[in-house]
């Protein structure tokens, strides 16, 4: 009898082991996929970050984004659609007159549109905490 109590804790506690073990393995592979994907992301904005060396273009991105921001805000409170539209409109024309203009090169919004519009909205946060400079890139925190 002692046998078979034996055998049937070892048979539960298997289970739970297997678990756990299954859980911290796709634990692993999970934070493995989130790691490799991390170093091409920062590639990118690196690479976004080098496009945006002219203070004016990024006053303007960041001017851009905020009424980007500010439509999507109205948009959600008037529950119509055109402010975001308006929104849109009005943060691509900053950020293409930044590019064309000031920094002198093709936006990477036209090549790129998912990343860089992902890189833009970095970008922006970064200037809110304080990591890149609207001023003067020896400011620049982030790089």
């Amino acid at each position: 009898m002692n046998q078979t109590t034996n055998h049937t804790l070892h048979a539960n506690h298997t289970p739970h082991s297997n678990k756990t073990a299954n859980a911290q393995t796709n634990s692993q592979v999970n934070h493995d996929i989130i790691k490799a994907a991390t170093p091409t992301e920062q590639k990118f904005y690196d690479f976004y970050l080098e496009e945006h060396q002219n203070m004016a273009c990024r006053r303007l991105h960041f001017a851009g984004s905020s009424f980007g921001l500010l439509g999507l805000a109205k948009s959600v409170k008037t529950r119509s659609p055109k402010p975001l539209l308006k929104g849109i409109v009005a943060g691509y024309a900053c950020a293409w007159v930044g590019h064309f203009f000031f920094e002198k090169n093709k936006p990477a919004s036209f090549k790129f549109p998912l990343k860089s519009f992902a890189s833009d909205f970095r970008m922006y946060g970064d200037v809110v905490r304080g990591n890149l400079s609207l001023k003067d890139r020896k400011f620049d925190k982030s790089r």
